[in-house]
């Protein structure tokens, strides 16, 4: 390795010079068991570290003498002393730690008064915003590992789908990264990774993400735990005490800190909000850690439990702010068979830290620290007044915004020469991965590794690393293959069959039965077989092509075609599209009736609702991202379209009061038949999609979108082109709309969609080139977003028309207080849909319903009204997670 590329990497990777050396040892108890990610941190410096899970740390410093403190929440922190050597010795020291005495030797409580903890709590929630605010912006160096093992693996996965051959006990994913985080108020974080180690996978990228942690921040009044769809309550938000109970377990002093455990526990069992412990400062009312857990009560939807520790530390320089030293997350798991656990742990240290303001505000009342004790063990008296008295002591926080904004923007505006600017990083660009970050050898992981290996994690990268070769060879690759490409019913019948060269990074799909095969009143019984071929490459340049061979057996029709995709470009997301041949369409090309819930209605209860026609000719279609947020869709085609009739009426169950209705969709705007013969079209469509404010991840693999706080708007421009081609129409449809997701805490989570249009002059054109609404008038739905009581096509229009949808997820905001209906976990669900169009007039639905029934389904009911009168009602079913 040439000198300076050595020098170059030993900078990036902050590994210390040759001078440096380890201080190591094993932390552990009073009983001698190992705590695992206990913290240890270089006094008055921005170095730490953390234990393993077998309580083995390890340090490395340059040669010096150093004061290390070392920390593990609910135990006394410990400070030694430690001389390093030069020349990479390792100096050993093992470390017992003794469990905090929190006592209440003298508490002075009213008469009036809880608990004391309410009012250290109060105390907590008055300095909340300040506490959330008081960093301007900040730099640090993060390291993340994450595992994931399974304890039990199943044979099959609910008794039908074979669990495939490399899926073992063990441990299946496992991940170290090492990279610069920068954050600026109010919510600005970017990372740069340098260096990433996936076990078993040398050419692997995590997916760790040090931002990703910062959702856990317990200043905020609601949480998101990553494993639900609700939020939950911090002990210390706004609201808190309405679901927590708090119980002052005791007081101790560590150094010039009074610092007080509190006990909370949920008011209701299912409430989402945590249980365990907070620990917070006297006099600040800051948090010194924590220590708290969900569990299934709490309806986590992906695992049993979560715990969380965090541990807060004061930054680095003169201000009086605190940054976090460390976090754990630790999970359990059970489902579909599978048991198991994991955990995701993160240091944070080399903070450069802005603070937001210059002093930290003086407490209304100050309450004078109370005297050391005589003895260590012996808790300091706690005095405290009223809750009510509390909050007549309101820090003075008047334009705590204001000045945070303008520090933020202070920041910001010197940022590229700042030393808190990671660099290279664009706007929304929220995570860089560099090129070459799995190149790193072992040395470099053994030197910069702050959290050692188990030993569990060095047989699992000893053991992987060594038979990387072997499990990517062909023969291995091949041995797998034959067992995953084994045919069985439940692949035939619900899933389809894949069929996998992995050596090659190809595959063949063939989808389920229920898909190839179908029945409809045009063609009668239609045997459709299809398979996707697709080929992947290590850049995510993947192609693929669908060939089909559709025959109707009642009209002898045969409809081959292709279709075929190309992603060109992964970090532009640029993909190529072609359809090509003959195909049988609906009119309405989004319409919620699948092949299988048309064939059930039209052989089980007399209703024909899909209008069919036939199409010839060929489609071609580009996408590309031309700048962050903004995605541009384009496509040309020219198709001969014929109509077609009904060719059988035959089926399993007669309902006398039914019968077959024409293949001629019913409209209000053609009320003398929407009957076209024979219609050839030439036709372009461009779509551009703009979503302000988009955060994204770079990698060297590809770019991936993460979302943003503001709608994603967009404009369609649809044209039918005649005179070339002998195509016969002429139209020009415009169409805007705008669509978003929108968090309301506790509330639940609102999604909206609106699209209004209308086409100009007087077009020409056949009734597949309607602007349709996607109707439905069975108990099945596919789409909840979607019409469920409007007919499929009668208010299809060639006018101007406006549609929204609005779908509310109280995610268990309701149902979760009804002692009975929330053991089933159900959450409730609104929705409302709206159309106008000069023949709808006014159409609207309102429903309401119960989503994750059996965890996989939504039943709601719906009522609709037409021009304000009752229109209908009906219940609908699909799927909802």
């Amino acid at each position: 390795m040439p000198r300076y590329f050595l020098i170059l990497l030993l900078l990036l990777s902050g590994v210390a010079p040759a001078t440096a050396g380890i201080v190591r040892g094993r932390i552990t108890d009073a009983k001698g068991e190992g705590l695992a990610f206990a913290n240890v941190a270089v006094r008055a410096s921005t170095t730490s570290t953390a234990s393993n899970e077998q309580g083995n740390y390890q340090l490395r410093l340059p040669a010096g003498r150093y004061e290390l403190v070392f920390q593990y929440v609910g135990f006394k922190p410990r400070l030694e002393t430690v001389r390093v050597a030069g020349g990479d010795t390792a100096t050993v020291l093992n470390i017992t730690l003794s469990p905090e005495n929190y006592q209440l030797r003298e508490v002075i409580v009213r008469s009036t008064d809880k608990d004391p903890a309410y009012t250290i709590v109060q105390q907590a929630m008055q300095w909340r915003r300040y506490h959330q605010r008081e960093v301007a912006a900040f730099k640090a160096r993060t390291y993340i590992k994450t595992l994931g093992r399974f304890t039990d693996v199943p044979g099959k996965i609910l008794g039908l789908v074979k669990v495939g051959p490399d899926i073992k006990p063990g441990i299946f994913y496992l991940s170290e990264t090492v990279s610069e985080m920068s954050f600026r108020q109010p919510n600005v974080v970017q990372e740069r990774m340098i260096s990433s180690r996936v076990s078993g996978d040398t050419k692997g990228i995590s997916f760790n993400r040090a931002s990703a942690g910062r959702g856990l921040n317990f200043y905020q009044n609601v949480l998101k735990s990553g494993f639900s769809e609700r939020g939950f309550v911090s002990p210390i938000a706004a609201n808190a005490p309405l679901f927590y109970r708090y119980e002052l377990e005791g007081s101790t002093r560590q150094g010039a800190l009074l610092i007080h455990k509190i006990k909370v526990t949920p008011r209701r069992r299912t409430d989402p909000v945590f249980a365990g412990h907070i620990y917070i400062v006297d006099g600040t009312w800051r948090l010194h850690s924590v220590a708290l857990d969900l569990s299934k009560d709490a309806q986590l939807d992906y695992v049993d439990n979560l715990h969380i520790e965090q541990i807060f530390a004061p930054a680095p320089g003169p201000s009086d702010v605190w940054v976090m030293q460390s976090q754990k997350v630790t999970v359990g798991f059970t489902a579909f068979g599978f048991k198991g656990n994991g955990y995701i742990t993160a240091i944070l240290s080399n903070y450069k830290v802005t603070p937001t303001f210059p002093n930290r505000p003086a407490p209304t009342t100050p309450v004078p620290a109370p005297d050391a004790p005589d003895a260590p063990d012996e808790a300091p008296a706690v005095t405290r007044e009223t809750v009510a008295q509390v909050k007549k002591q309101k820090p003075k926080l008047d334009g705590l915004n204001r000045t945070m904004r303008r520090q933020s923007r202070q920041v910001a505006s010197t940022r590229d020469t700042s030393s808190l600017a990671l660099g290279q990083l664009k706007r929304g660009e929220v995570m860089l991965v560099e090129k070459g970050v799995n190149e790193r050898d072992t040395s470099y992981w053994a030197s910069i590794r702050p959290v050692p290996l188990t030993e569990e994690e060095q047989k699992d990268y000893q053991v992987k690393d060594s038979t990387e070769v072997i499990r990517n060879s062909r023969p291995y690759q091949d041995s797998l293959d034959r067992k995953r490409n084994e045919l069985s019913p439940s692949k035939f019948l619900l899933t389809g069959y894949v069929y996998s060269n992995s050596f090659r990074k190809r595959q063949w799909y063939v989808a389920p039965v229920f898909n190839i095969v179908n029945y409809n009143t045009v063609e009668g019984l239609v045997i459709n077989p299809q398979a996707t071929y697709t080929q992947r490459t290590d850049d995510r340049r993947t192609w693929s092509v669908t060939p089909s061979l559709r025959y109707g057996f009642s009209n002898e029709l045969l409809s081959p075609s292709v279709a075929a995709s190309w992603q060109l470009d992964a970090v532009k997301l640029a993909r190529v599209s072609l359809v090509a041949g003959r195909t049988i369409e609906n009119f309405d090309p989004s319409s919620q009736l699948t092949p299988f819930i048309n064939t059930y209605y039209t052989l089980l209860q007399n209703r024909n609702y899909a209008k069919l026609y036939r199409r010839d000719g060929l489609q071609l279609g580009y996408q590309w991202e031309p700048f962050n947020g903004l995605t541009v869709q384009t496509t040309a085609g020219y198709f001969t379209r014929r109509e077609l009739q009904n060719t059988t009426f035959k089926l399993l169950t007669d309902h006398e009061d039914r019968t077959f209705t024409p293949n001629e969709p019913v409209n209000a705007e053609r009320p003398d038949g929407t009957r076209f013969g024979r219609s050839q079209a030439l036709t372009t469509e461009i779509t551009a999609s703009f979503r302000p404010g988009q955060r994204y991840i770079t990698r060297p693999d590809g770019k991936f979108n993460l979302g943003s706080k503001y709608p994603t708007f967009s404009l369609t421009w649809r044209q039918g082109i005649s005179g070339i081609l002998g195509s016969d129409v002429r139209y020009t449809l415009l169409e805007a709309g705008v669509r978003h997701s929108v968090s309301l805490g506790l509330l639940g989570t609102s999604n909206y969609r609106v699209a209004t249009g209308f086409f100009p002059g007087s077009p020409r054109l056949a009734f597949m080139d309607f602007r349709h609404f996607s109707g439905n008038r069975t108990y099945l739905t596919e789409d909840f977003a979607k019409f469920q009581l409007l007919d499929y096509y009668r208010f299809s229009t060639a006018d101007k028309f406006l549609e929204a949808h609005y779908n509310h997820h109280f995610n268990g905001f309701l149902l979760n207080k009804i002692p009975l209906l929330r053991r089933l976990h159900w959450q409730e669900v609104a929705s409302l849909n709206y159309l106008t169009t000069p023949t709808a007039n006014h159409y609207l639905e309102l429903g309401v319903g119960v989503e994750h029934v059996f965890k996989i389904l939504r039943a709601d009911f719906y009522t609709s009204l037409q021009s304000g009168q009752r229109a209908g009602t009906g219940v609908r079913i699909g799927i909802g997670f």
